[in-house]
C-alpha cells in the first residue's frame, strides 16, 4: 500500500472501523455516510434493482442527487438476498461488521437473517442501528412513512404554517435528514461506549420520535401557551423585494430597530410613540412593512447591504445555491467541496461542520461497482466469490465512467 492509500486509510477518528450500510433511501444512508466523513469504512449493500433512492428525485445516469449526496465515499456490494447463498453471504458480511445500519420496516431484517437477535450472541461488541418510521412495536409499527408522512403527523406542517393557517411542508427532506443526525450521534455515544466496555448494543429510532425532539422548543411553548403562536415575533421581520433581489430584514428589540431607523434615514420612525416598543410596533406591522417594503424597492440589494451592514442591522440576502456558492464566507471557510462524480460530473457537496480534518471526498458507488474487492477484502476466497457470481446471489457491477 502507498503512502497516499495508508493516509487515506487512516483518516478520521473511526479510521478502521467497518460499517455495514444495508439501509435505503435517506436516514439510514446518511447516518452511514456521517461515520465515512468520520474515516469508517462503509460498505453500501444493495438489491439488484438497487437502492430506491437512486430513481426518486433529480436523476442523472445510474445516480441521483440524493443517492449521490448519501452514499459517497462508500464501496458498493449487490446482494440477492432472495437467494439463500446471498443471505447467507448477507450474514457473513454482518458477522464481520462493527457497525449494522437498516431501516427497513420492523421484523424485515430478521426475516433476512440479520436481525439484532440473529447477530448479537454471535458478535457483542456490535453496534447495530435500526432506523424506522414509528417504532418497533405499536399500533403504528408497521405503517408507511415518508418524509411528507412525517411532516404531517409530527406536527412539522402544523408549525411551518403560512399566515392564513395553512400548514405547509418544509421544502427539504427535513424529517429523513434529522432522524440521520440523531442516529449518528446515538451510534456515535453506542461506540464510545463500546470502546469503554466491549459492549456493542442496540440503537433503535424513528422518524416520528427525531421529528418530536428536533420541535422540543415548539412542543414546550405549545404546552406552556396552550396555542400555537403563529408569525414573527417582532416587527418588522420579513421579505422584503429590491430592484434586483430579496431582502430578509428584521429587529428584535428598540436598539435593533434604532439602528434599522439610522440606515435608512428614518428618524421619524424613532420618534413616533407607536414605535417605541416591540408591542406597539408588532400591532402596526401592516403599516411598518408598507412603508419598509416602498422604501427598499427603489434600490437594489447591494445599495441596501451596504447601509445595513454599516449600521449592524439584521439583515441577508435571499440567495439561491449559486449564490450561495459566491458567498464570500463560504470561499472563506471552504464551505463547498467538489464532488467528481463519474457519468454525472463535478458536483457541489456540503460536507459535515466541525471536521478536526476533512476527508478527500470519493464518489457514490455503482450497485455493486466493488462486490469482488469488499468481500475479497472482508475474507472471502477467490473460489468462493465465483460460485456466489455464478449462483447469481452477487452482482458484480460496471466501474463508472469518469465524466467528461
Amino acid at each position: 500500500m502507498d503512502s497516499a492509500v495508508a493516509a487515506e486509510v487512516n483518516h478520521g477518528p473511526f479510521s478502521g472501523l467497518r460499517v455495514l450500510d444495508i439501509s435505503q433511501g435517506i436516514a439510514g444512508p446518511y447516518c452511514a455516510q456521517m461515520l465515512w466523513q468520520h474515516g469508517a469504512e462503509v460498505v453500501k449493500v444493495e438489491p439488484p434493482a438497487g437502492d430506491w433512492g437512486r430513481h426518486v428525485g433529480t436523476v442523472a445516469g445510474a445516480h441521483s442527487a440524493l443517492s449521490t449526496a448519501y452514499n459517497a465515499g462508500k464501496r458498493g456490494v449487490c446482494l440477492d438476498a432472495r437467494h439463500p447463498a446471498g443471505r447467507e453471504a448477507l450474514r457473513r458480511l454482518a458477522d464481520s461488521a462493527d457497525v449494522l445500519i437498516q431501516n427497513f420496516r420492523p421484523g424485515v431484517a430478521a426475516r433476512m437473517g440479520v436481525g439484532y437477535q440473529d447477530l448479537a450472541p454471535r458478535a457483542p461488541g456490535l453496534v447495530y442501528v435500526s432506523i424506522s418510521g414509528y417504532g418497533e412495536d405499536g399500533p403504528y409499527a408497521n405503517a408507511p412513512a415518508s418524509d411528507s408522512v412525517m411532516q404531517a403527523d409530527s406536527g412539522l406542517m402544523y408549525a411551518n404554517q403560512d399566515e392564513a393557517g395553512v400548514p405547509r411542508r418544509i421544502g427539504v427532506l427535513m424529517a429523513d435528514i434529522a432522524t440521520a443526525l440523531y442516529a449518528a450521534q446515538a451510534a456515535m455515544a453506542a461506540l464510545y461506549r463500546q470502546a469503554r466496555t466491549g459492549t456493542g448494543g442496540h440503537v433503535q429510532l424513528s422518524l416520528f420520535q427525531a421529528c418530536a425532539a428536533l420541535q422540543a422548543n415548539d412542543i414546550l411553548a405549545y404546552g406552556m401557551a396552550g396555542a400555537r403562536r403563529a408569525g414573527p415575533v417582532s416587527a418588522p421581520n420579513g421579505v422584503f423585494d429590491t430592484t434586483d433581489g430579496r431582502l430578509s430584514v428584521l429587529a428584535l428589540n428598540n436598539d435593533q430597530f434604532a439602528r434599522l431607523c439610522r440606515a435608512l434615514e428614518r428618524p421619524e420612525w424613532l420618534l413616533d410613540p407607536a414605535y417605541a416598543d416591540n408591542a406597539g410596533r408588532m400591532e402596526r406591522r401592516e403599516e411598518l412593512h408598507r412603508e419598509l417594503a416602498a422604501q427598499l424597492a427603489t434600490r437594489p440589494s447591494s445599495h441596501w447591504t451596504e447601509r445595513l451592514t454599516r449600521e449592524d442591522v439584521l439583515h441577508a440576502r435571499v440567495r439561491d445555491y449559486d449564490d450561495l456558492a459566491s458567498h464570500a464566507q463560504a470561499a472563506h471557510v471552504g464551505l463547498l467541496q467538489t464532488l467528481v462524480q463519474p457519468g454525472v460530473g463535478n458536483l457541489p457537496y456540503a460536507p459535515l461542520p466541525g471536521l478536526a480534518q476533512r476527508r478527500p471526498l470519493a464518489a457514490s458507488p455503482a450497485i455493486g461497482q466493488h462486490s469482488r474487492e469488499v468481500l475479497g477484502d472482508w475474507g472471502w476466497s477467490p473460489p468462493e466469490i465465483q460460485a456466489l457470481l455464478a449462483a447469481g446471489a452477487l452482482v458484480q457491477g460496471c466501474a463508472q465512467k469518469e465524466p467528461r
